[in-house]
This record gives C-alpha cells, sequence and structure tokens, in this order.
C-alpha cells in the first residue's frame, strides 16, 4: 500500500525551553543495523525526527532542534536555531559510523555575480572532526540566506509512469519521505532580494541506503535575476568512509560531471603538508546554468542522489546500485524482447512481425538506415504506416523505430551549435544541432505529432542530447553560452516526459534513466561487430559481465548483426542464418541467459524451420525463467577463453533462488568444479540444484555460503543450473 503524506510546514516559533543539541537517544543512531537489508528487506520506513520524537513541532526560545531524516538504514542530521539550518552528519546505520567530519553550507549559489551561502555555520575549530559541544558556539554566516522553515511531505514522481511490459511491481513515486528547508536572504541584501526564496529539498526513501538533495529558487521580488552557478551539495566527507560514498545525478553525461572531490582549505589539521587531499564533495553544475529568472518563476536544480555503503567489496557496492536504480527508476526493468529491423516497407515490416510472433518477440524497432521517418508530415506514408502498427497490434506486438536527435547532425548553421572557441558550427562529434535552437520545436512538434497519429509504443533516440554547449546568442530558447547545456538538456528531458506520458518504451545510448528512458548500452563499441563471430561471442559476454555489475540485466541493451554491420563481410554476419546457427545460439544463448536483451537487428530473425526452432527455444527459456532471469547478477567467473564462465542470477525472494549459466567456449570438453557463492540467494544450509530441467540433488553450503558443484561441459557447449 503507498503511503501518503500531505504537505506540512513547521515555523520557528516562540514560548518553548530550551532544547540540547542532540536528542536523548541520538546515540542510538551509530549502533550498528543488525541485518542484511539485501537479504530482509528492512521494515523501517522514512521518517522526519525532530529532538527523537515524529511530532511535528519546531519551535525556539534562545534554543535548537535536531532535526533527523532516516529509514533505519542511513540518517542525515540537522542543526537548527533561528536563522541557522546546517547538516551536521550523515550516519551509515548499518555500520554505525558518521560519514561527515565537519559543518559546510547547505548550498552556495551566485545570483547576479555574487556568490551566496546557503544555510551552514561557521566557527568550527577543527575540521578533523565535529565535536556536538562546539555547536553551541557555532554561528549563521553573516552574508548566507538564513533559515525560515521547513515542510515535509512526500517523495515527487519526476516523470509519468506505470509498470508494464514486465516491469517489478514497484510504486512510483518511490516510498520515502521529503524534507524542504527554506531560506531567505541576509540583512544586507534585503533591498536587492526580498522575496527570493531558496529551497532545500531531501527525500529519503523507504528500504534503501540512498536519498536525494536538489535546490529550487523562486523569485518573488519584482525583478529578474540571474543563477549563475550553483553548487548543491558541499560535504566534508572523512577520510574513511569517501570510499564508502557514492553519488550521482539525473544530470551526468558526456562533459556533465556533477561530483567533484577536492581540497578542503578549512582542514588544516590534515596529514596534507599541502593541505590537497580530496575530502570535500561538491555537486556542481559543471557550466552555467545560467538561468535567468523572471519575477513568479522558480528554478529547479539537477539532483544528486547519495548512498551509503557497508562494504568496500565490488559486488555488494554493485548490489546497493543496482538496488537503488530498481527502486527510484523502475521503469529500466521494462523488458521486452525486442527485433531491430533493417527495412522498413510494409512488406519486410509484417514479416518481421509475423516471425516475432511466431517466436515469443514482443517488439520490433525500425533501426538507422532502414528508411523509416518519424518526422514525415506525409499524410500518405503516415496513413501506410498506422496500417502497418495496426498490423503488428493485431500480432500482439509492440512496434516503433529510430531517430537521430541532434548529435551528429546539421540542421544549418543557423541552428547548429556554436563553438565557444571559434564562434562557428562545430561540437563534440564534429556538428550538432543545438536543442535549444528554434528547429527543436519543428522536430518535436513532428515527431509528437507522428507518434500520436500511428499509435507507436517505443522509440529509440540515437545522439539525444549528450552535453554539447553552444555560444549562440540568437537561439530561441537559450540566452547564450551559459544556459546552453542546462537548456538542452531540460528540453531533451521534457521529450521523454512527453514520450512516457504516452507509454511509450524509451531506447537510448545516453544516460537519462533518472529522467525515465529504460534501457541504454550495456557495453557497446560499434566496430566490435565487425569482428568474426566467435570473437563477437566471447566479447559479448565480457561485456555483459562487466557491464551488469552496475546495472540490473533489464537496463543494458546488446547487439546481434544478423547482417553486416560497420564491415567485416561474411566473417562477421550471420545471415544465412542456418548456416551459421551454431554462433547463432550462442547469441541467443549469451543474452537471454543473462537477461539482457540484444537489438538482433536484420530482415528476418528465422530462415529454416531449424532455425526457428532455435530461436523459440531461447525465447521459451527465457520467458519460462523470466523473474530470476531478471534479477541481480553475481559474478562467477568472467569470460577469457581459457575455461568456463559463468554468473549466477539470485533471488532470496523467490521460490528459484538463483540460475546459474555456465558456457564453454573452449574447443574441448570440460570436467571441472564450479564454486557458486550462495549468500544472496538467502539460502544458509541446503540447496536443490538441478542442471537444466532434470533431477535436483542437495547440496549443503559452507560456512563462506558456497557450494562446490561438479561440470562436466562438451566442447563449445552452453548449461544452465537452477536453485532452490
Amino acid at each position: 500500500m503507498i503511503k501518503k503524506r500531505k504537505i506540512i510546514s513547521f515555523f520557528p516559533l516562540v514560548f518553548c525551553l530550551p532544547i540540547s543539541v542532540f536528542a536523548d537517544d541520538s546515540t542510538s543512531l551509530y549502533q550498528p543495523h543488525p541485518s542484511d537489508w539485501l537479504i530482509s528487506p528492512i521494515e523501517v520506513e522514512a521518517e522526519v525526527f525532530i529532538d527523537g520524537s515524529n511530532e511535528q513541532t519546531l519551535s525556539f526560545e534562545n534554543g535548537s532542534h535536531t532535526v533527523v531524516l532516516d529509514n533505519g538504514l542511513i540518517a542525515r542530521i540537522f542543526h537548527v536555531t533561528p536563522g541557522t539550518f546546517a547538516t551536521i552528519d550523515l550516519v551509515n546505520r548499518m555500520t554505525g559510523d558518521g560519514v561527515l567530519r565537519g559543518v559546510k553550507p547547505e548550498a552556495v549559489i551566485v545570483i547576479d555575480g555574487k556568490p551566496f551561502e546557503i544555510g551552514g555555520l561557521k566557527g568550527q575549530p577543527d575540521y578533523a572532526y565535529l565535536n556536538p559541544e562546539w555547536l553551541k558556539d557555532m554561528h549563521g554566516g553573516a552574508d548566507a540566506f538564513s533559515f525560515s522553515h521547513l515542510e515535509k511531505s512526500e517523495p515527487l514522481a519526476r516523470y509519468p509512469w506505470q509498470p508494464k511490459r514486465h516491469a517489478i511491481n514497484a510504486p512510483w513515486p518511490p516510498l520515502g519521505v521529503s524534507l524542504s528547508a527554506h531560506f531567505k536572504p541576509p540583512i544586507n541584501a534585503l533591498e536587492k532580494y526580498d522575496g527570493l526564496d531558496v529551497a532545500i529539498h531531501y527525500e529519503l526513501y523507504d528500504g534503501i541506503p540512498a536519498l536525494a538533495k536538489w535546490i529550487t529558487v523562486t523569485n518573488h521580488t519584482a525583478h529578474a535575476v540571474t543563477i549563475d552557478s550553483a553548487s548543491t551539495e558541499i560535504l566534508a566527507v572523512n577520510e574513511e568512509q569517501k570510499h564508502l560514498f557514492h553519488a550521482e545525478s539525473n544530470y551526468a553525461f558526456a562533459d556533465m560531471d556533477t561530483n567533484h572531490w577536492g581540497p578542503d582549505w578549512e582542514y588544516t589539521s590534515q596529514v596534507d603538508y599541502l593541505y590537497q587531499s580530496p575530502v570535500l564533495f561538491t555537486s556542481r553544475y559543471p557550466l552555467g546554468p545560467g538561468m535567468k529568472l523572471a519575477p513568479g518563476e522558480t528554478f529547479e536544480s539537477f539532483i544528486t542522489f547519495e548512498m551509503l555503503f557497508d562494504s568496500d567489496d565490488r559486488e555488494r557496492q554493485g548490489l546497493f546500485r543496482r538496488r537503488m536504480l530498481r527502486t527510484l527508476t523502475p521503469q529500466v526493468t521494462e523488458n521486452p524482447i525486442f527485433m531491430h529491423v533493417r527495412n522498413s516497407d510494409s512488406k519486410t515490416v509484417r514479416q518481421a512481425v509475423d516471425q516475432c510472433a511466431e517466436v515469443g518477440f514482443e517488439m520490433v524497432i525500425l533501426t538507422f538506415w532502414s528508411g523509416f521517418d518519424i518526422e514525415s508530415e506525409d499524410p500518405d506514408y503516415i496513413a501506410n504506416f498506422k496500417a502497418d502498427v495496426e498490423y503488428a497490434h493485431g500480432k500482439g506486438i509492440e512496434i516503433g523505430g529510430y531517430t537521430l536527435m541532434c548529435a551528429s547532425r546539421d540542421v544549418g548553421d543557423k541552428n547548429n551549435c556554436i563553438d565557444p572557441i571559434t564562434g562557428k558550427p562545430g561540437s563534440k562529434f564534429g556538428q550538432s544541432a543545438c536543442l535549444a535552437g528554434e528547429w527543436s520545436d519543428g522536430y518535436f512538434r513532428r515527431v509528437l505529432n507522428f507518434i500520436d497519429a500511428v499509435g507507436l509504443d517505443v522509440i529509440e533516440t540515437d545522439g539525444p542530447y549528450h552535453g554539447d554547449v553552444c555560444a549562440s546568442t540568437q537561439h530561441k530558447h537559450h540566452s547564450g553560452l551559459a544556459d546552453s547545456q542546462f537548456r538542452q538538456w531540460q528540453r531533451c528531458v521534457d521529450f521523454y516526459a512527453e514520450c512516457l506520458k504516452r507509454g511509450m518504451y524509451i531506447n537510448t545510448p545516453d544516460s537519462y534513466y533518472y529522467n525515465g528512458s529504460q534501457k541504454l548500452p550495456m557495453g557497446y563499441r560499434e566496430t566490435n561487430w565487425s569482428l568474426p563471430r566467435w570473437r563477437q561471442i566471447l566479447i559479448a559476454r565480457q561485456n555483459i559481465f562487466d557491464g551488469t555489475y552496475l546495472k540490473p540485466p533489464s537496463m543494458g541493451w546488446m547487439f546481434v548483426p544478423l547482417v553486416e554491420y560497420h564491415g567485416g563481410g561474411p566473417a562477421a554476419t550471420l545471415e544465412p542464418l542456418s548456416e551459421h546457427l551454431t554462433e547463432y545460439e550462442w547469441h541467443l544463448a549469451l543474452n537471454f541467459g543473462s537477461g539482457v536483451i540484444a537489438c538482433y537487428r536484420g530482415p528476418r530473425l528465422y530462415d529454416t524451420e531449424e532455425t526457428k526452432t532455435v530461436v523459440k527455444k531461447w525465447v521459451d527459456f527465457y520467458k519460462t525463467y523470466r523473474k530470476i532471469l531478471s534479477s541481480d547478477i553475481i559474478h562467477v567467473r568472467r569470460p577469457d577463453h581459457k575455461s568456463i564462465d559463468c554468473i549466477l542470477h539470485v533471488n532470496p525472494n523467490l521460490r528459484q533462488r538463483g540460475l546459474a549459466m555456465v558456457y564453454n567456449p573452449l574447443d574441448t570438453p570440460v570436467n571441472t568444479q564450479l564454486k557458486l557463492p550462495l549468500y544472496y540467494t538467502g539460502l544458509t544450509t541446503t540447496a536443490q540444484i538441478r542442471e537444466q530441467e532434470g533431477q535436483a540433488g542437495t547440496y549443503h553450503l559452507d560456512r563462506a555460503y558456497t557450494i562446490t558443484l561438479p561440470v562436466a561441459m562438451p566442447a563449445q557447449s552452453i548449461t544452465w543450473f537452477v536453485i532452490e
């Protein structure tokens, strides 16, 4: 059941006795949590506590409050006095350790060329650690925005989404609690900025050690202001906790990294003689945003997502991040089985639809170079393609196609990105359209009109906005260089929201998953698909093995070149399929066996009944084990063409707790002992394990939660083991 929390404001009041700096039970925040949340979900709801109570009271009489955001796994602690609001610790409740060694501003914003700190405290004697007794003598900065009031609410749905296409049944928006701290300008800036409201927003989520933070600036003055730059998070992290702190944002790809580790000049007792220890974390815009804010308008920053780990183990940290993605971006668990059709004429499209329906594929994507034109305004073209869409829908197949947005696209000097160094059209990819130029209005209109007219289900956006800057001062939707990144990114995000409103599936090569996209590359280098077939197959397994450390299997797409792609000739391609059926089956097995859907790019999925049987075999296998194959992967042995390789799917909440896919790429048989780590299956003493659909045997787990499995495999063979 989804919790609903109404917005409640906590305004500073008076007539209250002084309150101690920390609540009496605050030390309990530093007690390690006894269980493993990856195995046994924690039942504690995220909540806001004021002085140890969740009663909604915030009042002062020369006193202070301790406000805590806590979900049982992590806690963020704030020290609040009249006019001041500051984070004093970020607690890893899984280990019982505090992450921070000092107090910094909650944000720093440059407005009309002048920097302003937002919240925070001054006067800390030593930045090696924070003694709580020091807080009573610390104070807000004279030029800092001062604390006004708090609001409590619930997490926001950042884009429209409803579970479909076999997605996990996750609540959207995610469950948790939201806290907003509002700030007003300092006295010495009231004459110009009275009415300017800066709010710092925090979301803490149920069941995962993660929170989100962003800022908004609302202009209630009578004149425009410009947000030149913004640092939305500044944390003085202690040296021993840095490797257990992770952050990412919804504004990070290409040249748009928001995370920065640098020196803390206030930390004068550090061991580095030149004060260069990189222990100050800052989340900030790489450029701008350069946002001119008219009276009545609100600026909303990018969002920083922060997660704490309880171990430096690579697999465990990967499991944490994958769980965060499933919780905060649940649309990435949609995983339709799709084909990339190489030609868009009606005959080819309908043949592909028929074959997909025959073998159990679920989606057709008209790929690049297919002739598909999603921008067409030709009534005859639209009518003809609508008929193909209706044909596909009649067969139970979703359908859509490819579009090149702005990267590598020349739309004329007037609307191309302008290089700030040369002053001429030019970008990272040689040339790109500026997505904040007037051309983009027509582009978005044409694409959305086509989608609505024919009823598309999926869009594959190549070259979406990827970080290019633009120095033009003549473009319709940005003023100049400073706001060019922010405005182009914003328009791309808005377009994806329009697609999601229509229930569409979004396949894209860039990291827009925090803005609603469902899939991006698992590990992709175009020229690798022109290598000889067996080299492609092994490298693909390596890409999947490596890529699934940080992505759920459903989140990444792979590639299968049924026809020639970027060269390589007959040695690189699978057509005719029946003549390369062994290699084709390996492609099917490595992708379906890992839970990763590939782009099968060509005019057909099978050419003979024997080929059809092989394709259907692996589609049926995937659908039989879809839930466990879509679960987390434990990385057992990386492909290296020296022995067998293995990945292990695990899920402690399913009847089938695990499924191990084992591949023997060698030209010789292999008889070996395979150690399977079963800790993350949730099994503790015994496991029932069967090879494929054979008879199950009982295996006893050792003290490291592993079993030793005898494996005998013929040359160039594939098998799997089911664990219950």
